[in-house]
């Protein structure tokens, strides 16, 4: 018996299916090398931050660095307005080169900064500085990328093809903790806080310029009479004509990169500053819990295809409130390696129902000449607001003995990602038709 999705990916011939498995491919190879470089400041910071921010208080130490990783979020809706600009004016092809060249730079340069021992004050504000270009690159990353991936997915079948932008950021992730734990069996804890580090940037720049020669084969998504349209990448036509779908992106977007980076990023420094565990032992935690996630990827996005993505967003809402504060208590006071890790993962399944298809979604809420930049800019700024300051508000609040209040917080935005889910078409007004 033929399902609606199988009848309508069956149309494209052989060749038209290959070029576009290839697109997407070619875009989320670019996108693993993006993420990756972003995160592993997040996977490194307990090691490199005693170098640039000196203290006798690791919790201390961990807030400054938690500080630095949320200013370059406060990037992103710069670099979502910039890049979603290139991308609907001047293409998805040359915004996606220009973003993985700035990557590159910044990981080179965190690779190299001297430390405050070295030239004092001067080291934080260079590592903030590339920070900050970083968080601009990702910034225009993510809002091209997904619409770049959700306009050559297969029709019937988008939900599991788009689901590969985070297939690939969780790769990067993946990635990004695996060599942390691969240094970590090679090299003494001394060795990793004098040098050890910035290995990972290295690679991460090398990787960068790999990833600019693979999307320089990549074939542009918008026609010329597309990007020559007077509202192609203007900021006055996305809020004149399309405020009520930025705003929905806005508000579903936020709960999203909330619980998505904190039982991500911050949830390997969760088990050591709070659960007491050993930092490898997290780390092995973390790799194992993250490989199943990025495997959930497609099954959910398959999922979604069968049950509709709006019902799979209000799944994601539904969950994420009930379950969230009992899962991070119980991760609280954990002595069980194990159990960690189921724990961990239950949560990032629950997760999984919004990031198999956030990149769709927010893609379908806008027409192609602001497609981009509206996609771009309001997850950036959702994640600049809600997403990169994860870590700080939750480090703040357990260094003022309030860290149950954090998991109460993210139960709120968890409750606000439902009722924005509600506001969800059930039947696409863009992308189901204009490709």
């Amino acid at each position: 018996m033929t399902t609606p999705s199988t009848t309508l990916a069956s149309h494209y011939t052989g060749e038209e299916r290959s070029k576009r498995i290839f697109a997407i491919v070619g875009a989320s190879s670019g996108n693993l090398v993006e993420w990756f470089d972003f995160y592993v400041y997040a996977f490194c910071a307990i090691y490199f931050a005693p170098a640039f921010f000196p203290s006798d208080n690791p919790t201390v130490q961990l807030v400054n660095t938690a500080g630095v990783f949320a200013a370059g979020f406060l990037m992103r809706p710069i670099g979502g307005w910039i890049f979603g600009r290139v991308a609907d004016k001047h293409g998805r092809k040359n915004s996606m080169l220009i973003s993985i060249l700035m990557m590159c730079f910044g990981s080179l340069l965190i690779a190299c900064l001297p430390t405050y021992k070295d030239i004092g004050a001067w080291a934080p504000i260079m590592l903030l500085f590339a920070r900050l270009l970083q968080g601009l690159s990702v910034g225009g990353e993510y809002g091209t990328t997904a619409t770049y991936m959700s306009e050559v997915a297969l029709k019937g079948q988008r939900g599991f093809f788009a689901s590969f932008q985070y297939v690939t950021l969780i790769g990067g992730q993946l990635l990004a903790v695996s060599l942390v734990v691969i240094l970590q069996q090679f090299l003494t804890e001394d060795d990793l806080r004098a040098y050890g580090w910035r290995i990972p940037f290295v690679v991460g720049a090398v990787a960068a310029l790999i990833s600019l020669f693979l999307r320089r084969s990549l074939k542009e998504t918008t026609s010329k009479e597309m990007r020559e349209n007077k509202d192609a990448g203007s900021i006055r036509a996305l809020f004149r004509d399309h405020k009520a779908a930025f705003i929905t992106v806005l508000g579903y977007t936020a709960g999203g990169s909330l619980i998505f980076y904190t039982f991500t990023t911050y949830m390997q420094k969760y088990l050591v500053n709070t659960a007491g565990m050993h930092a490898k032992t997290a780390s092995y935690i973390m790799t194992g819990a993250l490989f199943l996630y990025m495997c959930m990827q497609p099954l959910f996005g398959m999922l979604a295809d069968k049950i509709g993505r709006r019902n799979s967003m209000l799944w994601f809402g539904a969950l994420g409130t009930l379950f969230t504060v009992p899962i991070l208590l119980s991760l609280k006071s954990v002595s069980s390696p194990f159990l960690a890790f189921v724990l961990i993962t239950v949560a990032l399944a629950i997760v999984s129902f919004y990031t198999s298809i956030s990149g769709l979604v927010k893609a379908e809420m806008f027409p192609p000449e602001v497609r981009a930049l509206g996609v771009g800019l309001a997850y950036a700024v959702a994640n600049a607001i809600f997403g990169g300051s994860a870590e700080y508000v939750a480090l703040s609040l357990k260094s003022v003995g309030m860290e149950n209040s954090f998991y109460w917080y993210v139960t709120v935005m968890m409750a606000v990602a439902f009722l924005f889910s509600l506001r969800l078409p059930k039947q696409a007004k863009y992308l189901h038709h204009d490709l």
